[in-house]
């Protein structure tokens, strides 16, 4: 699975700020390696306008005892079942080599490696973990990135429920903006749902706005190769 991307640069200024003009220029942080961003169709959504519709409340109403907890990266507490748990749930959804347990341990356990700073838990009880997203945040933003969670256990709207949690405590704790990665796939309209989405709409010469239309991008998802 190809990331779609316009352009790539290795940032070696990692304070906040400079991070946040990043993500403001259509940039995301990858897996790549330590502080390489790539710039892609990026969707955000702007917390000042967020607020539940109808169709939000009925995922979170499927999901109902989930609690979101934030610990640090890099994690003191890692062990392999939380690897294998993402490999098993990339394997699942996105084919075999996506995403190794190797890799998910390099993002949370090694800060020479990996750019993200901050493991969300997504859990019934303190006890048994039913979720998980790797992410970037800072005062300003999150950036709300490698999701994973048990497809067999789980209900089918844990995925949809664990990002709307995400906003919903992002904007309590006076975020600006959460990042929701790339629209590059059809099946990325489930990114649409929520009120203040806007994407980033740019291209190889490094120029780009931020639009707030659905119907284009809509479009343009219609039209992409898997």
């Amino acid at each position: 699975m190809k990331y779609l991307n316009w352009n790539e640069t290795t940032i070696t200024d990692f304070s906040p700020a400079f991070i946040s003009e990043m993500y403001e220029n259509g940039y995301v942080f990858t897996r790549i390696g330590k502080g390489v961003m790539q710039q892609t169709r990026s969707v955000r959504i702007d917390l000042s306008k967020f607020q539940l519709t109808s169709e939000n409340r009925r995922i979170l109403s499927k999901v109902p005892d989930i609690s979101l907890y934030l610990t640090k990266v890099p994690v003191t507490d890692y062990s392999y079942p939380i690897g294998k748990l993402a490999k098993d749930f990339y394997d699942t959804k996105f084919g075999p080599s996506i995403m190794s347990a190797q890799k998910i341990k390099e993002m949370l356990t090694d800060p020479a490696k990996s750019n993200f700073n901050c493991l969300l838990k997504f859990e019934a009880d303190k006890s048994a973990p039913h979720g998980y997203a790797i992410c970037y945040e800072n005062g300003s933003l999150l950036h709300y990135s490698y999701p994973f969670y048990d497809l067999k256990e789980s209900s089918k709207d844990m995925g949809l429920g664990m990002m709307t949690k995400a906003l919903e405590w992002a904007k309590s704790e006076g975020k600006k903006y959460v990042y929701l990665g790339s629209l590059q796939r059809p099946s990325d309209t489930y990114k649409l749902q929520f009120e203040g989405l806007e994407w980033f709409d740019g291209g190889p010469n490094g120029s780009g706005t931020w639009k707030t239309g659905f119907e284009e991008v809509k479009k343009i998802l219609a039209s992409a190769k898997m």
